[in-house]
């Protein structure tokens, strides 16, 4: 008998495992959930965009173009400054030139396909359509004290996950730097605009970011960490982001997690974890196949220690099948193993997925889940989900240009 299932029937439970709904899960050789770290074929990235180049490579752009370097100056400011790439607002540019350096520098990224939002018109799902026809989501929230918006890295995801609505897919690739970026610009603009609550905010803008969308953001690094660097870098150059706004979440690239820790950008870093032990989480989480759960948390640990920032543990609360109160007691026991202060815990009731009948966790069984980590002295926050309604909210997002 498996462990859990008899700790479950000693707490007067049952004990579900993951298994695939209403899709072919891939599996590999081995006959495990086959995980994807990059595509299976060589696939094209969109045209060289502004938001991919520092500064000093756009001066050389220009410069390259018969252009003086400060064009480059201007250039950004319009684009990140005043979220536009449209010509005619670009009174300081050339007349005769405006068009032909839009056309150089401002490649068309994201095509927006659908919208959607929640009554209060507080949160907004954006379709977008890439320029392969690729599709993927973001999510624009607002909040009594702040605009978070929730990106996309990858078109799809690889790592197979089987209660999560982006893997059904599988990897079709990665976004390139300015994708991720120009999901922001563009969230910028509708709020100047007044598409988020109705009412224009032109010195409003996104403050905070989470990398929660489609895709895994430490299987696409070098762009993912690229479009962070660029969030932080002061305007014109960037966004002029504070790095503790931006949260880079991931289920347990360690060597990544270990990476970012030495990047000297103090974003939060998030653990997906989903489950402590490693019975259930080889089955929940594949890639703990190849990083078991104690790996995955002594680098989020060793980031606490390299950067002082506090680590976020993700936890879903599917019902029935990882909510159960030994559960808890075990996070807690491996949490506190490796200190006190250095971690919060995020449980989240499990977000619907369409066809699915795995559900969240009942309002009872979640107060004692959280309740037992804040007895045993890991502090705990149940997480506000936002964009149910809309299929927006973590886990949900699939790119379906049906919905």
């Amino acid at each position: 008998m498996r462990i859990s299932k008899s700790r479950a029937e000693a707490e007067g439970r049952s004990q579900v495992i993951p298994t695939a709904e209403g899709w072919k899960q891939e599996m590999g050789a081995d006959g495990r959930p086959e995980l994807q770290f990059s595509t299976k074929r060589r696939v094209s990235q969109p045209p060289t965009h502004l938001a991919d180049l520092t500064l000093a490579e756009r001066q050389a752009e220009l410069k390259a173009l018969g252009l003086p370097a400060f064009r480059a100056k201007q250039l950004s400011v319009h684009y990140f400054q005043h979220y536009t790439t449209d010509p005619e607002k670009m009174s300081d540019l050339p007349k005769e030139r405006r068009e032909e350096l839009v056309n150089a520098m401002f490649p068309k990224l994201l095509t927006e396909v659908k919208r959607l939002e929640t009554d209060d018109g507080k949160t907004i799902k954006f379709l977008w359509r890439l320029f392969d026809g690729s599709l993927v989501e973001s999510v624009l929230m607002r909040y009594p004290n702040r605009i978070t918006l929730c990106i996309s890295s990858q078109c799809g995801c690889g790592m197979n996950c089987p209660f999560c609505a982006t893997g059904q897919a599988g990897l079709t690739r990665n976004m390139s730097t300015a994708e991720i970026l120009d999901q922001i610009v563009q969230a910028n603009r509708v709020i100047a605009e007044g598409g988020l609550g109705g009412q224009k905010h032109p010195d409003e803008r996104v403050g905070n970011i989470v990398f929660m969308g489609m895709g895994e953001p430490l299987a696409n690094y070098k762009r993912v960490m690229n479009a962070v660097h660029r969030m932080v870098a002061e305007a014109p150059e960037g966004l002029g982001m504070s790095a503790r706004g931006i949260t880079v979440s991931t289920v347990g690239l360690v060597p990544a997690i270990r990476k970012l820790a030495d990047e000297n950008v103090p974003v939060t870093f998030a653990l997906s974890l989903h489950a402590p032990d490693d019975e259930l989480r080889d089955e929940l989480i594949p890639v703990n196949s190849r990083w078991k759960v104690d790996e995955a948390l002594d680098a989020a640990y060793d980031y606490y220690v390299k950067t002082g920032r506090r680590v976020s543990i993700e936890y879903a609360l599917i019902k029935d099948m990882n909510d159960h109160e030994w559960r808890a007691e075990m996070l807690a026991k491996k949490l506190n193993a490796r200190g006190r202060g250095w971690v919060h815990v995020n449980p989240i009731p499990l977000n619907p997925v369409p066809g699915s009948i795995w559900t969240r966790s009942e309002p009872d069984i979640t107060s004692k889940f959280v309740r037992r980590l804040d007895e045993l002295g890991v502090p705990t926050t149940l997480r506000d989900t936002r964009g149910k309604e809309i299929d927006g909210a973590c886990g949900q997002l699939a790119a379906d240009g049906d919905k």
